[in-house]
């Protein structure tokens, strides 16, 4: 049986290193997820729908304390040989993968817009080697975020799928944006979009979040959405890893429909919700691609972010 989400009456806390935007969270305690009869009656925590999540720095979240040593080795293993293998380009396209476009010949390609081409000579009576149009594949500048469910504690194959996941995105990504958006009850944006982290230094933060046992997914897919909203990147995606075992706040369902491009890792090593993570990859106009082991991450990757 399904169990029934915490109802929330005060909005979560979202630790990051300085000042940020505002997040403001939809509490949703009016009955839009549930009964508005299971609530109490009177009280301010029923009236109030949408509170602005409370900003506190990150450095008040991490233990002070060396992770594990041998858990700790084993993520940095992970991270140095583990990475999203990229398929093979054509060798004629502009390097980068994006939507095919028209323009002036740059010694890079031979599949000739003709159509554009003659528009050009029929201005130019004596062409130029640059006068011919060609189709080039351009790159668009991509942003992710990763958002990592950390409720429970960062140990066993949850903290090498963890490992495997930034590994992989941060090899792949180098070029491109990537934050990250660790999540329990609260969450804590771990590297934003603008301020690129190692991934060492982000292993290491995962590492001394302290075990924490509520997820709420709802309050993790909103930062996330959040941070997406500052980039101009043409493809805008993010990568939701998790056993989907939602159980605080609202049903996150609704809140995925309003993301370009939302896929799901679902954790199956222990207890998970395979309807509610395939729920949210189909709403967020993404896929579901279930892991078992870190060694089925990158594979999962390579499907769900192909090129």
């Amino acid at each position: 049986m399904r169990r029934r989400p915490k109802q929330l009456t005060t909005a979560p806390d979202l630790f990051r290193d300085g000042p940020g935007a505002p997040v403001v969270v939809d509490l949703d305690p009016a009955g839009r997820d549930g009964d508005v009869a299971d609530l109490p009656a009177g009280g301010q925590g029923v009236q109030l729908t949408r509170q602005t999540a409370t900003q506190r720095d990150v450095a008040e979240l991490l233990e002070d304390r060396v992770p594990d040593p041998e858990i700790a080795a084993m993520a940095q293993r992970i991270a140095r040989r583990l990475a999203v293998r990229r398929r093979p380009r054509d060798p004629r396209a502009e390097r980068g993968s994006g939507r095919l476009a028209s323009v002036p010949y740059r010694y890079r390609s031979d599949d000739i817009d003709l159509d554009r081409t003659l528009d050009v000579l029929a201005e130019r009576p004596v062409p130029e080697d640059t006068d011919i149009v060609v189709r080039e594949r351009m790159r668009s500048r991509r942003s992710v975020v990763l958002v990592v469910d950390v409720s429970g504690s960062m140990r066993g194959e949850k903290v090498r799928m963890a490992a495997a996941t930034v590994a992989a995105l941060s090899t792949d990504l180098r070029d491109d944006q990537l934050a990250v958006v660790a999540f329990w009850s609260d969450a804590a944006l771990l590297a934003p979009l603008t301020a690129p982290v190692p991934p060492a230094r982000l292993l290491d933060a995962l590492l001394r979040i302290p075990a924490r046992g509520l997820t709420n997914v709802h309050f993790a897919l909103t930062v996330a959405h959040a941070e997406l909203a500052r980039s101009a990147a043409r493809r805008r995606t993010t990568v939701l890893l998790t056993d989907a075992v939602h159980n605080a706040g609202p049903d996150p369902r609704e809140l995925a429909r309003r993301f370009p491009e939302l896929h799901v890792l679902l954790q199956t090593d222990g207890e998970h919700d395979r309807e509610l993570g395939a729920d949210l990859a189909r709403l967020g106009h993404g896929r579901l691609a279930a892991v078992h082991t870190h060694r089925d991450v990158a594979p999962a990757l390579n499907r769900l972010l192909p090129g």
